[in-house]
């Protein structure tokens, strides 16, 4: 705190959680990375732009940005800016590349990297800086697929995987340590699903011609700790570990993250189910919510 003095912490009014004020989720990931080099274990939540009350009104910060991208992919840069409440300001030739400014909430920028990137084939470079304070701009699409959670504990199985793998794609391996309430991976279609990683195959005396065939299982997705920052939702939070940086519910229990949801789907007015991922989250300037944490012994 002393030497970071961009970084500022409060503690929460139970007493058990810390609120950490930053300039971008890069700022915040190098303080997490340091805790967890230094052997503590945290609970992160989702990350959310500082709003402020001007006149009575909702303002949020907004910042430029600035691409430059081969002139085939312009139009899929320009859709996904302006899915993301952005308009574009400046639209030059320059050579074969196209120079695009964009004016944009700075809630929009999370997660718009990777789309971008994986978009344009990774020829996009894109820069960003703030600008200034304009009133809130509405609700800004999220994620739209859902997650696969674990039902139990144990040990993933090759043969689980194997037959879950056309459900989405997964970010643990065969063998790992999971728990009830982890993600374990990217559903193919939007909504969560509960599966189970865990079960082992059925050994009998029965033999089948094309049934005992080796299991063929994709690599495993590794998420960066600042990716999977920008990957969580409100419901969700990073569990970063001396050795392990995992993604998970904030309720593990399914009956009660079942029940919470019906209460959040009611207190903010939210109809579709395609709306919840209203909770702001961005780049600029970041607060931290659910930041617990405890020293880690070897």
């Amino acid at each position: 705190m002393e030497k970071n003095l961009a970084l500022r912490v409060e503690e929460s009014e139970g007493g058990e959680s810390f609120l950490v004020y930053g300039r971008g989720i890069l700022h915040l990931g190098v303080l997490i990375e340091t805790m967890r080099r230094e052997g503590y274990e945290l609970t992160v939540g989702q990350p959310q732009v500082l709003v402020k009350t001007i006149d009575g009104k909702k303002y949020e910060p907004y910042e430029t940005l600035v691409v430059d991208v081969p002139e085939e992919f312009a139009s899929k840069v320009i859709d996904l800016v302006t899915r993301r409440k952005g308009e574009m300001l400046i639209m030059e030739t320059k050579g074969e590349m196209q120079h695009l400014e964009f004016d944009i909430p700075s809630r929009g920028l999370i997660g718009l990297r990777t789309q971008m990137l994986t978009a344009t084939t990774g020829e996009a470079v894109m820069a960003h800086r703030f600008n200034d304070y304009q009133p809130w701009k509405g609700t800004i699409p999220g994620r739209n697929n859902g997650v696969l959670i674990s039902k139990n504990q144990g040990k993933t199985t090759g043969y689980s995987i194997d037959k879950l793998q056309d459900r989405g794609t997964f970010f643990v391996d065969p063998g790992e340590e999971v728990y009830a309430g982890q993600i374990l991976a990217e559903n193919i279609k939007p909504g969560d699903l509960i599966v189970n990683a865990t079960e082992e195959k059925k050994l009998t005396n029965h033999r089948a011609s094309g049934s005992d065939d080796a299991t063929r299982i994709a690599p495993k997705t590794l998420l960066t700790l600042e990716e999977c920052m920008e990957y969580i939702q409100h419901d969700e939070c990073i569990e970063v570990t001396p050795n392990f940086i995992r993604m998970r519910k904030v309720i593990l229990d399914e009956i009660e993250r079942n029940r919470q949801a019906k209460r959040w789907l009611q207190k903010h007015n939210v109809i579709n189910q395609l709306l919840i991922n209203e909770i702001p989250a961005s780049a600029g300037i970041f607060l931290i919510r659910r930041c617990k944490f405890r020293q880690y012994n070897n």
